[in-house]
């Protein structure tokens, strides 16, 4: 439904009540209109278009942070925007494509045309007590939705219209979403409609989106009313629909029923050659078309000279083109109904001219317009293992065979790299993702699809950027619970590598790293890590624990095994054990099998180095063998011996669908180590208590809210906030900050101590020396003691033009910490915490997480710092209130979360003593904020 407070059309509007009047709705219905869940729908030939405003059809105050590409609930994707007075046609064409139910049900009535008065209404409006957004596939109108403000501001009645030829695609739910977040921005909290007996889905729509709904009969019809602000519940409703449909979106890019290769060629080197015979080699199940502009024959093949010539339609076009010719191969595309580009092409943003920046831009925006997904540009291909598609269309010289690692790479340079390090091992892959320049297809997209596919087991990752961070985590966090998510990062975390769409961080590598840490993915700093991990975490089960046994025919090698495991975080509890020099199989067998019997032993690692009394192969297969029996994993290492790499392949335990469970060989024990302390610390994250999120008591986020609001009014470019500002900024927040009183001379000195009426303190807040010993002038209980001190600190600060001298009440003595929060253009807020002063200026011995925080990531940044133990009782000394700097850390991080407008701020010192924890300075910057990369409803970025 559009949008109406009439029960036809010509009748002029009925007066609002001063309660609560409500709206009725148009619900999406429980199956499809337009062919089977997962096909193409096109919008109606005769349907008009409704183009995203520019220029003089955008209104002065319209909101563009609002636009966003979606994907739906069959994985197609369409685009949300605010309605705009230009929309009126495309509404009109709307209208008269739905049925006479769908009407009725929309406006109480059976109204086949909207005047004009009411067209205008629908169509013009504030963007505040008055909003609505449309969806449109194609710029044609699929979905409408709208609030307006009652006599009460907080409270709106809504309207939704669903097209007909769209329903059930969740269309609606996802208009839901997006007009709860704006209308919560603009300061309503809570939705009211009216909606007809015999419409209960619109009611379902309410009632699954996880809100609290509440309803009653009333004249004839049900009034429903819900509060908007997100619930537990409503998160995760939101969170599991957008997982839904990105999975199936990942479905139909990974699962093409037919595909054509643009730009097939004649000649064998070209990369539209490559790819044509990857594909046909790999045996590809559906149908493989060829388009050539130039030739109607390749290779003895027919071949096409566009898409849209080839009867029958076409899933996925991989195009291969010279890049001034991607944009009319997208065009023709679009006219053939093709969902997904792999576009192989290079030429765009990673050329580092503007023209292929402008192209690449420009190929998104078509791409989203036409509801299309795009892998790429600059993507080295794609490979789906699964045996009822064998889709291998890539440029790789060696295809990976089937089997249940999942891999994402951005450049082809690390993705051939990668495969070719994959196959080496023998490891099978299930898919294999390069994104190129990942305009649109990313990492997260394919992670989303990981959680659900039975045939991947392990993930592996090779990320040069990220554009969404948050949404990455929790994705991952999510993967990481069940599947194993091992990561490559490199340097250009935090940059903006070229070609890719990306923000630059401000904090860089440090908060992407922790951001792996709470999402439980295994970090590494290359292919051959990633590979010596996947390989353990592929044939052998995860560790119960961190206890190892250590065999070996060397006792110099032994010790060097058993100080790089202790040093890795491993225990050696069994052995380490020391075979004789040129001992049999027997004897190996023997003493492994004694390791993995110990019920002390998580896990067993042999070293073999010659000579020895039986053949190394007689050696490797006693050892396979042994390992059949128990649960544990086992790894080897076969120093200046022969390659046992195929006998360990014969004498694996079977796997129940097809293949063994392989005992890894090593190149080194130290390799062997490493990949077993990293799955180690994995098992015991799965294992591990998550915790809950936090949420402090004492809010006022609107307050706060409101406070930001007036200095930015007055000053638009953002300020410091002055010292009263930000200790009322943080007391709505429930963050007390301890007065302060800046002193210019001995006389102000004194004045100041009166005024406390007990022990104070003199103190320099010069940033470069205000928490060195000596910048402190302690218990000053008289006048001459505060003069003293004074004089004092101005002397030894006489190089400063100001020596920025306060008084304050002496707090306990504790020890300096620091507390911060960034709102980093990439990560949104980044919390960090490190001990005041030199650790963590100088020597960068900091903690980050990024909110929103659970007790136990907030806990985690107290114990990640090298500096920790000082908190917890160092040398005698008593421990810190932890619980009270947990508190402060957790009030921090939902202030930096709620109000994004904070661009900096520093709780400095924070005094932390046995009884609590004191915020003895803070300083806090507002600054007007970007769109979050993760802004709390659903979007492709």
């Amino acid at each position: 439904m559009a949008d109406d407070d009439v029960t036809t059309p010509d009748t002029p509007a009925a007066p609002r009540p001063a309660a609560s009047p409500h709206h009725h709705g148009d619900a999406p219905k429980e199956a499809p209109a337009g062919g089977p869940a997962g096909s193409p729908v096109v919008p109606p030939a005769d349907a008009a278009t409704a183009p995203a405003p520019t220029g003089a059809n955008r209104p002065d105050d319209y909101p563009a942070e609002w636009e966003a590409d979606v994907v739906l609930r069959d994985g197609s994707v369409a685009h949300v925007r605010p309605i705009v007075p230009a929309d009126a046609e495309g509404i009109r064409a709307f209208h008269a494509q739905q049925s006479a139910e769908s009407i009725y049900l929309r406006f109480f009535a059976p109204i086949k045309e909207i005047s004009e008065r009411d067209m205008h209404r629908f169509t013009h409006v504030d963007y505040d007590t008055r909003a609505a957004i449309v969806a449109t596939i194609r710029d044609v109108v699929i979905g409408i939705a709208r609030y307006d403000c009652l006599s009460d501001p907080s409270i709106a009645e809504v309207a939704f219209n669903i097209s007909d030829h769209y329903q059930g695609r969740g269309v609606g739910s996802v208009l839901l979403e997006h007009l709860a977040a704006v209308a919560q921005e603009r300061g309503v909290r809570r939705f009211v409609a009216d909606v007809l007996p015999q419409n209960r889905r619109m009611m379902n729509v309410f009632i699954d989106a996880g809100y609290e709904v509440s309803h009653h009969f009333d004249d004839g019809v049900i009034a429903v009313e819900f509060t908007i602000e997100p619930t537990e519940k409503s998160k995760a409703v939101q969170l599991a629909r957008e997982h839904r449909a990105e999975a199936q979106s990942m479905t139909r890019v990974l699962s093409p029923r037919s595909l054509a290769v643009v730009g097939a060629s004649r000649r064998p080197d070209a990369v539209g050659s490559l790819a044509l015979d990857c594909i046909l080699d790999g045996g590809f199940s559906g149908a493989v078309h060829l388009v050539n502009s130039e030739t109607d024959s390749v290779r003895g093949l027919h071949a096409y000279s566009k898409v849209s010539d080839i009867e029958g339609g076409v899933d996925m076009a991989v195009v291969c083109v010279p890049a001034e010719r991607v944009l009319d191969v997208v065009d023709d595309c679009a006219t053939a109904g093709v969902t997904t580009l792999l576009v192989i092409s290079s030429g765009f943003a990673e050329s580092g001219r503007p023209e292929g920046a402008e192209r690449q831009a420009e190929l998104l925006r078509r791409a989203r317009d036409y509801g299309m997904r795009v892998l790429g540009p600059n993507a080295f291909g794609l490979v789906n293992n699964d045996p009822a598609v064998r889709l291998a269309a890539t440029i790789a010289r060696h295809v990976p065979e089937p089997g249940s690692l999942g891999l994402f790479t951005q450049s082809g340079g690390i993705g051939v790299g990668l495969l070719a390090s994959v196959a080496r091992r023998r490891l099978g892959v299930s898919v294999f993702a390069s994104a190129g320049n990942r305009i649109d297809v990313s990492g997260n997209d394919l992670l989303q699809y990981f959680i659900d596919d039975d045939d991947t087991r392990t993930v592996g990752m090779f990320i040069e950027s990220v554009g969404n961070p948050r949404k990455f985590s929790r994705i991952a966090r999510q993967l990481s619970m069940s599947k194993p998510v091992v990561a490559v990062t490199t340097g250009t975390i935090g940059a903006v590598p070229p070609g890719h769409r990306t923000r630059a961080s401000l904090v860089g590598a440090a908060a992407f790293d922790s951001l792996l840490d709470q999402a439980g993915i295994i970090g590494t700093s290359s292919i051959h890590e990633l590979v010596d991990i996947a390989e353990l975490l592929e044939h052998q089960p995860l560790p119960a624990g961190p206890r190892i046994a250590v065999i070996g025919t060397s006792r110099g090698l032994n010790s060097i095994v058993v100080d790089t495991a202790e040093r890795a975080g491993l225990t050696v509890t069994h052995g380490p054990v020391s075979l004789a020099t040129g001992c049999d199989a027997t004897t190996v067998a023997a003493a492994t099998e004694a390791a993995f019997a110990d019920a002390e032993v998580d896990s067993v690692i042999v070293c073999v180095t010659p000579p020895m009394g039986s053949s190394d192969e007689e050696v490797a297969a006693a050892i396979a063998h042994i390992a059949w029996l128990y649960g544990k994993p086992c790894l080897t290492t076969f120093l200046g011996l022969r390659d046992v790499t195929d006998v360990m392949h014969r004498a694996g335990r079977p796997r129940s669908n097809g293949g063994r469970y392989i005992v890894p060989v090593y190149k080194t024990p130290l390799d062997g180590i490493a990949a077993l302390a990293a799955i180690t610390r994995y098992a015991q994250w799965r294992q591990s208590d998550h915790g809950e999120i936090i949420t402090p008591d004492g809010i006022n986020e609107g307050a706060a809210r409101r406070l930001v609001d007036r200095v930015l009014a007055e000053a638009p470019e953002g300020r410091p906030l002055t010292p009263e500002e930000a200790t009322t900024l943080l007391a709505t927040y429930g963050l007390k900050v301890w007065p302060m009183v800046p002193v210019s001379d001995a006389e102000e000195a004194v004045d100041a101590a009166q005024r406390f009426g007990g022990p104070v303190v003199v103190r320099t807040m010069l940033p470069a020396i205000r928490t060195l010993p000596g910048s402190v002038r302690g218990a000053l209980t008289d006048d001459a003691s505060v003069v003293a001190a004074f004089d004092t600190l101005s002397e030894q600060l006489a190089h400063a033009d100001d020596p920025m001298l306060v008084v304050q009440e002496m707090a306990p003595v504790g020890l300096a910490t620091l507390i911060r929060s960034v709102e980093d253009p990439l990560f949104g807020p980044v919390v960090s915490f490190g001990i005041a002063g030199a650790s963590s200026d100088l020597l960068h011995d900091v903690s980050h997480r990024i909110p929103p925080l659970t007790d136990v990531d907030a806990r985690g940044l107290l114990s990640d710092i090298a500096s920790a133990p000082v908190l917890t009782g160092y040398r005698g000394a008593p421990a810190v209130d932890n619980d009270a700097l947990v508190d402060i850390l957790a009030r921090v991080a939902t202030l930096a979360d709620d109000v994004p407008e904070i661009a900096h701020l520093e709780l400095n010192p924070v005094n932390a003593h046995p009884a609590g924890a004191d915020i003895l300075g803070a300083a806090i910057v507002v600054a007007p904020a970007d769109t979050r990369t993760d802004p709390g409803r659903r979007a492709l970025t």
